[in-house]
């Protein structure tokens, strides 16, 4: 009979072992995934500096969009990125990012030139400004182990940012709106830290300053996420991104200057197979 119980332990305990065994082996690396969607919010604080130049030429006033323009100093943003590994060692990543802002406010101080026009003192001004960019990155694993990944990146970003200032009164009725756009590459590394079967780390950073034609760009891009599995196919993250780019246009019909830098915490969720 103790016989019958002894054997009948040693089968549970083998059971069990076998079913744990079973259950660690669904959390395979993360390096390992071969498709990642990510899904969150962003928490973001803005500077903006921007210039836009008359048709003619002349040149505009320099402004702080926060300042001058009455432009929303933080905000929440939708976060949205998808990877995809192609090979053991190489992978695509697809990022979309979009800001949109808007400020109601009196003009102050000094005229502003913006565009073909002048805002004078005393103008209600209404101003909205958005920023799209959609970027397609490359990345070779030239590090890459059940724990550690260190890949070399180089993407496209095609960026688009827009400005528009709007008053309205019983004698003056202005509206003005200025555009840049423009692809601008990017170099970088990007990394997975793999910390424990429920926790890892995910970092990257990109940036390049190019000169094409008539438009000078510059962008950066720096995130570092700290991800808990909640799941072998879903985590969740916290972490801090950073997203600045510089536009100048010296072309004579839209010249202008838009300088920004968005920054602050994020959340996600990730589902990854």
């Amino acid at each position: 009979m103790n016989t019958t119980h002894g054997m009948t332990a040693l089968a549970l305990l083998a059971a069990m072992a076998a079913s744990t065994a079973h259950a660690d082996d669904a959390y395979f690396s993360p390096t390992s995934e071969r498709v990642r969607i990510s899904l969150g919010a962003m928490h973001i604080s803005s500077s903006t500096n921007l210039r836009a130049d008359s048709s003619a030429g002349v040149r505009g006033t320099l402004i702080n969009g926060e300042r001058e323009f009455g432009l929303d100093k933080s905000d929440f943003e939708p976060k949205f990125q998808a990877t995809v590994r192609v090979a053991t060692r190489q992978r695509l990543s697809f990022d979309y990012f979009t800001l949109d802002r808007s400020g109601n406010t009196t003009v102050a101080g000094t005229p502003i030139a913006f565009r073909d026009v002048t805002l004078l003192p005393g103008d209600p001004l209404q101003t909205k400004l958005s920023l799209r960019s959609l970027g397609i990155t490359y990345g070779y694993s030239f590090w890459h182990s059940e724990t550690l990944e260190i890949a070399a990146t180089l993407g496209v970003h095609a960026t688009d940012v827009s400005a528009e200032a709007r008053v309205q009164t019983p004698t003056r009725h202005i509206i003005q709106t200025e555009d840049q756009a423009g692809p601008i590459p990017t170099l970088g590394i990007d990394a997975t830290w793999v910390v424990s079967k429920r926790f890892y780390v995910d970092g990257r950073a990109q940036y390049l300053k190019v000169n094409i034609s008539n438009l000078d760009g510059n962008l950066g891009i720096y995130e570092l996420d700290v991800l808990y599995r909640y799941r072998p196919n879903v985590s969740f993250a916290v972490g801090y991104s950073d997203f600045s780019a510089k536009i100048t246009s010296t072309k004579t019909s839209k010249a202008g200057v838009f300088d920004f830098s968005t920054k602050g915490p994020e959340m996600f969720f990730r589902i990854a197979f």
